[in-house]
C-alpha cells in the first residue's frame, strides 16, 4: 500500500509541476499587470510602471523566460511564489486565505456528505415509500434553487430571527468579530460566524450525495452477494450496511476526495454573499487584478488538492472494496 502511494505521489508530483509551470506562461501571456497603473492619476508612463513593476519581477520588458526562470529559482530555493502587482506577498494570502477556506468548507463538506449519504441509505431501503418521495421533492427543489439566492435567503432568515429574538447571535458577514480577545471568546466567536455560510453550503451539498447514494445502493441492493449475506441469517438492515453499502460507497468516496479542489476554489459566491476572504475569492481577484503570481500560486494549490483528493480516492478504494486488497 505504502509502495503504491508513493508510486502515486510521485507521478501526481510530476503533473503538478508540469501544469504549473505551463499555467505560468499562459498567466504571463494573458493577463497584464501594467493595467493596474494605467488608470491612475497622475497618468503614468509606460517607463513608469515598468520601474514600479521590476521589484516584483512583473517587469514585461524583460523577457518572459527570464521571468519564469527568476520566479522558478525562488520558488525552489526559498518557496517564495513571488508578489502580487501591489506588492503584496502571494504566500501570506495563500496561507492565510487557505485557513479561512479550511474553516468555511471542511465542517459544510462533512455535514453535506453525512446528511447525503444517511438519507441515501435510509430512502433506498424504503423506496417508494412517503419519506422516499418526500426527501427526494425537496433534494430536486433544492437542487435547483441557485446558491446566491439560497444565501441570501438564510441571510433574511437570520436577520429576522436576530430582530425577533433581540439578540445578535447569527452573523450575516464576516469570518470573525473586530476586538475579541482571549482562546475560548475567539472561537466562540468564528463558530458563530461560521453557522450560517456552513448551513448555506451544507443544503446545497447534500442534494448531489443524497440522490447519488441512493442510486448507487438501489444498484447493489438486490446483488447475489447481498441476497447471500441475508441467506447466512442477516436480518436485511444488515446486510446493508455491511454488504450493499460498502460498495456503493466508492463512488461517492471517489467524488469527495475528487471534489476538494473544487471545494476551496469553487465557494465564490458563498464567500462574497457572507463576506468570507478564503480562496474562492482570491482566485477571482487575481484574475481580475492581473495578477501572475497569485493566479500561478492559486492553480498550484488546486493541482495540489487534486493530487490529494486522488491519493485519498485510491485509499478509500482500497478500504471499502476487498477485491482491490487482494489485488
Amino acid at each position: 500500500m505504502l509502495r503504491h502511494v508513493t508510486r502515486k505521489a510521485a507521478g501526481w508530483l510530476l503533473m503538478i509541476v508540469v501544469a504549473t509551470n505551463a499555467t505560468y506562461f499562459l498567466a504571463s501571456w494573458f493577463l497584464d499587470p501594467r493595467s493596474n497603473f494605467r488608470e491612475l492619476r497622475p497618468v503614468r508612463t509606460e517607463a513608469q510602471i515598468d520601474r514600479a513593476l521590476a521589484p516584483y519581477n512583473l517587469d514585461q520588458s524583460v523577457p518572459v523566460v527570464q521571468r519564469w526562470w527568476d520566479w522558478l529559482t525562488s520558488v525552489v530555493i526559498h518557496f517564495d511564489w513571488g508578489m502580487s502587482p501591489t506588492g503584496v506577498s502571494v504566500n501570506g494570502e495563500i496561507g492565510y486565505r487557505s485557513l479561512v477556506s479550511a474553516e468555511l468548507v471542511v465542517m459544510a463538506t462533512l455535514l453535506s456528505v453525512l446528511v447525503g449519504v444517511t438519507l441515501g441509505v435510509y430512502t433506498a431501503s424504503r423506496q417508494y415509500g412517503w419519506a422516499d418521495r418526500v426527501s427526494q421533492a425537496v433534494s430536486i427543489a433544492v437542487f435547483n434553487v441557485p446558491t446566491s439566492v439560497a444565501a441570501l435567503a438564510v441571510v433574511f432568515v437570520a436577520i429576522w430571527l436576530n430582530q425577533h429574538a433581540g439578540l445578535h447571535f447569527l452573523y450575516v458577514a464576516g469570518e470573525n468579530s473586530p476586538n475579541v480577545e482571549g482562546l475560548l471568546p475567539t472561537i466562540g466567536d468564528r463558530l458563530l460566524h461560521l453557522i450560517l455560510p456552513t448551513l448555506t453550503l451544507t443544503l446545497m451539498g447534500y442534494v448531489g450525495y443524497h440522490l447519488t447514494q441512493r442510486s448507487l445502493l438501489l444498484d447493489t441492493i438486490n446483488a447475489d452477494y447481498v441476497r447471500t449475506a441475508r441467506a447466512t441469517g442477516l436480518t436485511r438492515t444488515r446486510a446493508i450496511r455491511r454488504h450493499a453499502l460498502r460498495t456503493a460507497l466508492i463512488p461517492t468516496a471517489t467524488s469527495v476526495a475528487f471534489s476538494i479542489p473544487a471545494i476551496f476554489t469553487g465557494a465564490v459566491i458563498t464567500e462574497t454573499i457572507f463576506g468570507w476572504n478564503g480562496m474562492g475569492r482570491y482566485f477571482i481577484q487575481t484574475i481580475s487584478k492581473n495578477d501572475v503570481h497569485g493566479t500561478v500560486a492559486t492553480a498550484a494549490f488546486a493541482a495540489a488538492l487534486t493530487a490529494v483528493g486522488a491519493i485519498l480516492a485510491d485509499i478509500a478504494t482500497v478500504f471499502l472494496d476487498p477485491r482491490v486488497r487482494v489485488s
